[in-house]
């Protein structure tokens, strides 16, 4: 993926007023995910930080196309392919992103991530005000982190359950469909995300096996029909 050079400058900049450290910083957050994209959202107004979203490599690919943000973070699980791709190709853009971070429900993409050329990596549920900020902040370049201490807030933001609703949506709708074996990973790969964001622990042990019964090669039929009517159950009790 070509990502287009900037004229421009994200920085000389410095933080802003206690309580609100990323103010004037512009953050663009790619995410597949309502619940996770919105939980972002949430942080970012906290801090005082401009967001962006794209839901997808090709939605990332037009954003960066039309401006530069100062922070990139990047989900590794998404719709057209792997996140990874992207932070390989932001890592290597002139200028750099300032910040780029990878993301995942999955802690086991730590490695994915920063061997891709992200400077850190967020494991969700991205929920604590605190972390957010440091994370972001301590991967500044040198002369643009805040000198002396700093206010630290740690507030838990967790968004609306519109959101989760929205999420579950999806899934359905994507494991109506499921007839590939790229379908399959994304959708277990998704709802385990899902499952951790919203501390479902039943559900995060349904996405587990069906993604190891396809690693496995084994029959999906009934994987899927458990995950379909999980799906279908939780949708309800929304009064979706």
């Amino acid at each position: 993926m070509v990502i287009a050079e900037q004229a421009q400058a994200v920085l000389p900049w410095r933080a802003g007023p206690p309580g609100r450290p990323l103010l004037g910083l512009t953050a663009l957050v790619v995410e597949d995910s309502r619940f996770a994209s919105e939980a972002v959202r949430l942080l970012c107004l906290r801090s005082g930080a401009r967001i962006r979203r794209a839901d997808s490599l090709r939605a990332a690919a037009r954003h960066m196309a039309c401006y530069r943000p100062a922070v990139v973070i990047v989900d590794l699980g998404l719709p057209d392919g792997n996140g990874a791709d992207l932070i390989a190709a932001m890592a290597r853009a002139t200028p750099r992103v300032p910040v780029l971070l990878g993301m995942s429900g999955d802690p086991d993409s730590r490695a994915a991530a920063l061997e891709a050329g992200a400077d850190a990596f967020l494991a969700k549920p991205v929920e604590s005000l605190a972390h957010f900020q440091h994370m972001i902040l301590s991967n500044l370049p040198a002369d643009a982190r805040p000198l002396g201490p700093r206010l630290v807030i740690d507030d838990r933001i967790i968004p609306d359950g519109s959101a989760l609703r929205d999420d579950f949506v999806h899934a359905a709708e994507v494991l109506a469909a499921a007839d590939s074996p790229g379908c399959i990973d994304y959708v277990a790969g998704f709802l385990a995300g899902l499952a951790r964001a919203s501390h479902d622990a039943r559900l995060g042990e349904a996405a587990a096996a069906l993604a190891r019964e396809h690693a496995e090669g084994r029959p999906l039929a009934a994987e899927l029909a458990r995950v379909s009517g999980m799906v279908r159950q939780r949708l309800a009790d929304a009064g979706v």
